[in-house]
């Protein structure tokens, strides 16, 4: 195993152990039949050349180090969608609870949006990870932001990949616009949060009752045949 495998693999654990938690907290809502402010989770490693660009931009050796490790603390990163936005604090209040790892550090993209009209919430965690050579503390990164604001930053980093970041003022006008209307249809949505959530409830209710009746009718089908 190379020295950066052996660097990365406590990150991979880290990812696919918070990934099963985090899922986990929405389970538990449903079982209680109760609306979960999670609607999905993701989670991924930063790739070497990722890893290697932040590191030639905040001047750090690229090796593996603890330097690195304390220096670029989204190695691992997860990010957790809602549906509205009130959803997201909710979210974030919960994962200050847990005992089972430690935030480190918060930043409130949302009520104070990045120029570029970037909305998210991070927060930096500290997971201890358990390995054959003992625990192992791996920062990572959580992300959590409505559905509107995912595809947003989805988008802009597409385009930022591009252009290296230097936008066309045309695009970057386009851009900031868009960010503003994605967040007012957070906010439209929010104010009708409960019809909406009514209907997803009765729709599912719905979906199920039908299913039996569908796959009835699929069995006259083929007796027919």
């Amino acid at each position: 195993m190379g020295q950066w495998e052996r660097f990365l693999e406590p990150y991979k654990q880290a990812v696919s152990e918070l990934k099963i938690k985090l899922k986990g907290m929405r389970t538990q809502f449903e079982i209680e039949n109760t609306n979960s402010p999670i609607e999905f989770v993701t989670g991924r490693v930063k790739p070497l050349a990722s890893i290697y660009d932040k590191s030639l931009g905040k001047g750090i050796v690229f090796e593996p180090s603890d330097s690195l490790a304390n220096e670029i603390p989204d190695i691992a990163g997860l990010r957790m969608m809602c549906q509205f936005v009130d959803d997201i604090e909710t979210v974030v209040e919960m994962l200050r609870g847990r005992k089972d790892l430690t935030v480190v550090e918060e930043r409130d993209y949302i009520s104070n949006k990045k120029q570029s009209g970037y909305r998210s919430y991070h927060m930096i965690i500290e997971y201890p990870v358990q390995t054959i050579h003992g625990e192992i503390n791996i920062l990572a990164e959580i992300q959590i932001r409505t559905l509107a604001m995912n595809f947003w930053a989805s988008i802009e980093h597409s385009l930022n990949y591009k252009y290296k970041g230097l936008f066309p003022e045309e695009i970057k006008k386009r851009l900031q616009f868009a960010a503003e209307a994605a967040f007012r249809l957070d906010e439209e949505m929010s104010l009708i949060r409960g019809e909406i959530q009514e209907a997803q409830k009765y729709f599912s209710a719905n979906k199920e009752l039908s299913t039996p009746r569908i796959h009835e009718s699929k069995t006259e089908e083929r007796r027919k045949l």
